[in-house]
């Protein structure tokens, strides 16, 4: 007997749903209100950092300006993302909001370098800094960036796409209270080497940040396990349901945020309710570990192998693997009642 349950049978149809009371209607509106503010001060920006000669302050504008691609990005992939699953793409385009993701990581880990660069040249040789109009500017800059912070808070952060962007302007924030006080200690000072080692710890922060989205994207593409749930402690907890005698070809993956999803193979004891076992797992996945896709084959024991399986399965106190037969190229550890596993 097969039984094949998607995810969509039997209170599975929610898996697809947002986790969150913020609707993407609100997300955009939130996104977009922080692009129009960020774009307008970035603008203001550039000139008075070429006017003080600050790279500080430029520097700060043109991770303004990857803030307000990042922002761009994330509405076109929210868009994109809402679109209906069509023709090939049988998962929609859920994933453009990763792509962002990650195109955010990479242009804060591209931009770092280049700053990196200009910051050490500056280190050396250090340009004339006018230290007061640093000081206005990054503490308007604060309020700005504080302002934008707010904005994307309210918008859906366990979406790594509203997160990458959300990053970007965290980042950008504290690199402006770091050119405040370099702006502060030159006015006060005249060290004019303060500016360029501002840049350096908004560089500092460009790479986490970066390396952290590229690192969570990179996961998703790769079809990793959702972070926090451990595929082995998670098939060992399966076969040790009722009736259930082996579980194998068990994948777990993510979609997009927040949107998990398995398939596996389970045996059951020769007599056993596979429909009883299906909901069960189903029921013990969504519960426990909060996947609500889940695809489960559900066979008995011997129905795709001989009659020696059953015995193999059932005899003997480390049961050696089924025959080639059984399930031609499986995937991953098998997993069955006791401490063995093959």
């Amino acid at each position: 007997m097969t039984e094949h349950a998607h995810g969509h049978d039997e209170g599975t149809a929610h898996a697809h749903s947002h986790s969150h009371a913020v609707s993407p209607d609100a997300d955009r509106r939130w996104l977009r209100a922080a692009l129009i503010l960020l774009t307008a001060y970035m603008t203001v920006e550039v000139v008075i950092g070429f006017v003080a000669q600050s790279l500080a302050l430029i520097s700060d504008a043109a991770h303004m300006l990857t803030d307000a691609v990042s922002i761009v990005l994330a509405l076109i992939a929210m868009r994109l993302a809402a679109k209906p699953a069509r023709g090939g793409y049988t998962y929609g385009l859920k994933r453009a909001e990763i792509l962002s993701a990650q195109a955010n990581g990479l242009t804060l880990l591209l931009l770092s370098v280049w700053l990196g660069y200009e910051s050490i040249v500056r280190l050396i040789s250090p340009p004339a800094v006018t230290g007061g109009l640093v000081l206005v500017t990054a503490l308007a800059g604060i309020v700005v960036n504080l302002i934008c912070a707010w904005m994307l808070s309210k918008a859906n952060r366990a979406s790594l796409n509203v997160e990458g962007a959300y990053q970007h302007i965290l980042t950008d924030l504290f690199g402006f209270i770091a050119t405040a006080v370099s702006g502060l200690i030159v006015l006060t000072t005249g060290f004019a080497r303060a500016d360029a080692i501002a840049s350096l710890v908004v560089v500092a922060l460009m790479l986490k940040a970066g390396t952290g989205l590229v690192r969570e994207s990179g996961r998703i593409f790769m079809e990793a396990a959702p972070a926090g749930i451990d595929p082995d402690a998670l098939g060992d907890h399966l076969v040790a349901a009722d009736e259930v005698v082996e579980v194998h070809d068990l994948h777990i993956w993510q979609i997009t945020s927040g949107q998990s999803a398995l398939s596996a193979h389970i045996l059951v004891a020769p007599g056993g309710d596979c429909h009883k076992v299906r909901r069960s797992l189903q029921e013990l996945l969504s519960a426990e570990y909060g996947i609500t896709h889940a695809t489960l084959q559900v066979d008995h024991v011997g129905e795709q192998g001989s009659a020696d399986d059953v015995l193999r399965l059932t005899a003997g106190p480390a049961p050696a693997p089924l025959p080639a037969e059984h399930c031609e190229d499986t995937h991953g550890p098998v997993h069955r009642p006791g401490p063995h596993r093959h």
